[in-house]
């Protein structure tokens, strides 16, 4: 069972007013009158009078001067006021956020993944997403790609696509996909005439990595456990930018298979499984176990296995454990 923190402060104990009392202070002076502010409120003026002189009594103070027929504030109601309406926003945002929990009336995802090329197989995805919950919008945030995980933890959001998750126990993870890392490199690269290569044939070789160094599969899995040291070591974030440099003969990347499978096929770039077993990884869709969860967020992450299994990543999809 989740257990909350009770809140010591004695500000937030010694509260002496209810919804109701603030609803009225705002009717009556946006409307000017008691009369006026129960037409808006669909209560008897002799019913608001009531609550007006119980939230008086309540503070010991006087909120509203009578000038003729205008009520006008004091500057003990002015004051509380402000607060009121801020009060009333917050809360009615909070009374949305709670209709919107089903998907029915709308809603919002904030995902991100941690390589920029995973992004391809998004909108097919959203599309099937959207005939489900046409008012439910999936927000992608490319700035948090660097660093999806701060980005979760810092309420920024919702869902984290990730490869390599820290272990957390803050962090619920969904295994949704596995895929496959080879190393590529150019068609006429000596490595091409093996069937696999193995750590110790890459002595000698220019490496091109994604940054940082400390967290490359390649060189800290690999390669250093083996004792092979690499001509250079070139940090490279975008995808993209790695194959034009492998194509050119600038070095050897490992990466996914379906990120380099297109460039295979027509030739700019040659494949070889790392190891005679290869190296496969699993992607997690990525939540915080203290987050509310929703219907509409339970089944896009369900959903973000489909692309996998249609084969828009050659790997295959992972059934969660149940």
């Amino acid at each position: 069972m989740t257990r909350y923190p009770v809140l010591a402060d004695k500000r937030n104990m010694n509260v002496k007013l209810e919804i109701r009392h603030l609803r009225l202070l705002d009717a009556v002076a946006h409307e000017g009158s008691v009369t006026a502010a129960a037409r808006r409120l669909h209560t008897s003026q002799s019913a608001l009078s009531h609550q007006l002189r119980d939230a008086e009594e309540r503070l010991d103070t006087r909120l509203f001067l009578r000038l003729g027929k205008k009520m006008v504030l004091t500057p003990a109601g002015d004051q509380l006021l402000q607060a009121a309406r801020k009060a009333l926003e917050e809360l009615g945002r909070a009374e949305e956020r709670i209709c919107n929990f089903n998907g029915e009336s709308g809603g919002l995802i904030r995902l991100a993944t941690e390589c920029y090329t995973c992004y391809h197989w998004l909108p097919a995805l959203l599309k099937r997403f959207h005939k489900k919950f046409a008012k439910v919008e999936v927000s992608i945030d490319p700035d948090a790609t660097r660093n999806p995980v701060g980005a979760l933890f810092g309420g920024k959001l919702d869902v984290a696509i990730l490869s390599c998750p820290p272990r957390d126990r803050h962090l619920q993870l969904t295994p949704i996909c596995e895929d496959e890392l080879v190393v590529t490199m150019a068609p006429d690269h000596k490595l091409t005439e093996r069937q696999f290569v193995r750590p110790r044939d890459l002595e000698g070789e220019t490496v091109i990595i994604y940054p940082p160094r400390a967290e490359s599969t390649l060189l800290q899995k690999y390669m250093v456990p083996a004792g092979v040291q690499p001509k250079d070591v070139l940090e490279i974030p975008l995808t993209e930018a790695m194959i034009e440099m492998v194509a050119s003969s600038l070095g050897v990347a490992l990466l996914a298979r379906w990120a380099a499978a297109p460039h295979v096929k027509t030739g700019r770039l040659a494949a070889r499984s790392l190891t005679a077993k290869g190296v496969r990884r699993t992607w997690y869709a990525a939540t915080l176990r203290n987050q509310p969860s929703s219907p509409y967020l339970e089944i896009f992450i369900e959903m973000l296995g489909e692309p996998c299994a249609m084969g828009l990543w050659p790997g295959r999809a992972v059934v969660p454990a149940h």
